[in-house]
């Protein structure tokens, strides 16, 4: 490990969304994800995960080091197959390999896989590479005030078959539907641990581009269904010591959001007031706003 985490971090992502759906639910037909009793949005921690490993495929393609784990299509037990080839190992009919190798495989898909090292894995699968426990985790968003879905009708110009086509003849379009929040402002916490960061080898320079994602990952990650996604404003609680000099909720509420006009529903950002609480901070705690 190059340079070491010796600190501890906790971090809050302000993002939002106009007209798009920022992260849909499959069980409820792809509608955009709800607290049922408050009526504020939802973001899950993974999607806003894979939106860091893609740009991290985009920043780093190819570079040893800051390959992907978890990608689409991806075949987990080849990822683990990997390991074994680099490093000379074999396993019995079973699967079953020596403790000792099992460490040194997972060694090395930390050392490969940024998204290992980072967020950690289980890989007690068929081809035994272990369990990683990340640094770095994630929070469910949630939105700072209650969304309102609106369902659009859409209509299928194009066919499939020239029996869908026979049935348009006579002016039948194929009709479907796209969920949107007209606006959203969402909020995730994040923390990162020194302890686990050793553990893992995520580095420094890992964490600087950790930062650099949370930034800028919705500006290559765009679909006409997410709509206008954005990071707008990233406030990083750095700690003195590893173990931390103050509580992470007490941090996070020195961040206050008010908007501006309650009579009527927001519609951008600049429709709420955002305040970092800087004077006095807790002995220790150095706050930095990278947005």
């Amino acid at each position: 490990m190059s340079n070491p985490i010796t600190r501890r971090y906790d971090f809050a992502l302000l993002f939002d969304v106009i007209n798009g759906n920022p992260n849909g639910d499959p069980d409820a037909g792809n509608s955009p994800r709800i607290d049922p009793e408050t009526g504020n949005g939802l973001v899950t921690d993974v999607c806003l995960k894979r939106k860091i490993r893609n740009f991290v495929c985009l920043a780093k393609p190819a570079e040893p080091g800051y390959d992907i784990y978890v990608k689409e299509r991806a075949v987990l037990n080849r990822q683990h197959q990997r390991a074994y080839d680099a490093l000379g190992l074999k396993a019995d009919a079973k699967g079953a390999v020596k403790a000792g190798q099992i460490d040194n495989a997972r060694a090395w898909m930390c050392q490969t896989f940024f998204d290992i090292r980072m967020f950690g894995a289980v890989m007690s699968t068929d081809i035994n590479c272990g369990q990683v426990r990340g640094p770095v985790q994630l929070a469910f968003s949630r939105s700072v005030d209650p969304i309102a879905p609106l369902e659009q009708s859409i209509t299928r110009m194009a066919v499939t078959t020239d029996k869908e086509a026979e049935k348009q003849e006579g002016g039948n379009r194929t009709m479907g539907r796209k969920e949107i929040v007209p606006y959203g402002l969402y909020v995730v916490h994040g923390f990162v641990s020194p302890h686990l960061a050793a553990d893992t080898g995520f580095s420094q320079e890992d964490l600087d581009l950790l930062w650099q994602a949370l930034q800028c990952m919705f500006e290559s990650d765009r679909s006409a269904a997410r709509g206008e996604m954005a990071s707008r404003k990233l406030v990083v609680f750095e700690h003195e010591s590893s173990l931390g000099n103050a509580p992470a909720h007490r941090l996070f509420d020195r961040i206050k959001i008010v908007r501006k006009d309650t009579s009527a529903p927001p519609r951008a950002f600049s429709d709420y007031d955002v305040a970092i609480d800087k004077e006095n901070p807790p002995t220790g705690i150095t706050i930095h706003e990278m947005l």
